[in-house]
């Protein structure tokens, strides 16, 4: 359930910015995820959107995302504790509560609370076992619809394993970018689950959709690990992208018979060039089985990619057409920057 935040102000670049205030700006009207669901607890943890460093925590049974700074003297609540009524400031003893609200001061425990003590908190809900949000709610859609959909999610028969995030050092843009790549299995993920003698990529055409755009791959290019083979002989495969701009997709891979996995890529921007990636995955098969080799196999194939992301250059996504060369088999890359082009980014 989302909660609303306590105070609204305008938007302020972070202290260290690495984007221009024009895409910091339409970026921070977008949702993203900042931490697993399971992590948060009364105790704060801290993260970081968009160079905004952020403290997370539970009181009263709702969820606070706050600026990690304590508003009497600058120190990260993160430090902090959960004491039973909120998060304690380390150095002072500050106490803030459900909705951000100071609701202890220990120098003075017999006065009002001015409400500048009070913390300023983001919008913040909690879907596919993550903890999403927005730093300028007012800019852009503060309504959690706007979150991308994750077919499958909440349907029946389907398992819902939330995977332990990945950090990378590069930007969201590139990350997404290589996660929309068909071009690049033979070579990067022939030790995962691809075949390094099958490179070949099929025409395929991407479709614009209100929220980005969506491609459906066909090919024969097995999505079992190596090693498992169940697939009966010439079988094809259906990869069915969904991307979200700025930084979010699924792809649903359809295996034979009826059996399907749904695979979230919500690449978080840490910075303009660091990127938290979250990965929610649905299947309706092997749902006895531990998730642990879920885990161990996503990560393996994140990895493979996550070498290639961070030795790119530049960092950032080029927009302009004309920076780098394209292939045919590019195609929905050539819509994802469009797309975020049409946004209104300089850089992704």
């Amino acid at each position: 359930m989302a909660t609303a935040p306590l105070a609204s102000f305008e938007p302020v670049l972070p202290h260290g910015c690495t984007y221009t205030p024009q895409d910091w700006a339409i970026l921070s009207r977008h949702w993203y995820p900042v931490a697993l669901a399971r992590e948060v607890g009364e105790a704060p943890i801290k993260a970081r959107l968009l160079d905004q460093p952020l403290v997370l925590y539970r009181a009263q049974d709702a969820l606070v995302i706050a600026p990690d700074r304590c508003p009497h003297r600058g120190v990260p609540l993160s430090m902090g504790r959960g004491n039973g009524r909120g998060v304690e400031c380390p150095y002072h003893g500050l106490t803030f509560g459900a909705g951000g609200r100071c609701v202890h001061i220990p120098a003075q425990p017999q006065r009002s609370i001015p409400t500048q003590f009070h913390l300023h908190t983001y919008p913040a809900v909690e879907r596919y076992g993550l903890i999403w949000t927005c730093l300028d709610p007012a800019a852009g859609a503060p309504d959690a619809d706007a979150i991308i959909a994750m077919p499958h999610w909440e349907e029946a028969g389907f398992q819902q394993i939330v995977c332990p995030w990945i950090d990378i050092r590069g930007s969201a843009g590139r990350q997404m970018e290589g996660f929309l790549d068909v071009a690049h299995f033979a070579f990067i993920h022939s030790e995962s689950f691809a075949d390094p003698d099958n490179a070949q990529v099929p025409d395929y055409r991407p479709r614009r959709t209100a929220q980005g755009f969506e491609a459906e791959y066909w090919s024969n290019v097995a999505n079992y690990p190596k090693g498992v083979d169940k697939a009966p002989p010439g079988f094809r495969w259906l990869r069915h992208f969904r991307c979200h701009v700025p930084f979010t997709a699924t792809l649903e891979v359809h295996f034979p018979g009826d059996d399907r996995m749904v695979i979230l890529n919500a690449a978080s921007p840490v910075s303009a060039t660091e990127t938290r990636l979250f990965v929610p995955i649905a299947r309706n098969f092997d749902t006895d089985q531990p998730v642990q080799g879920v885990y161990d196999f996503n990560r393996q194939v994140f990895e493979e990619d996550r070498a290639m992301v961070e030795a790119q250059w530049p960092a950032q996504l080029p927009l302009d057409p004309s920076a780098e060369a394209h292939l045919t088999a590019d195609m929905s890359s050539m819509f994802y920057r469009r797309a975020l082009r049409d946004l209104g980014l300089r850089g992704g």
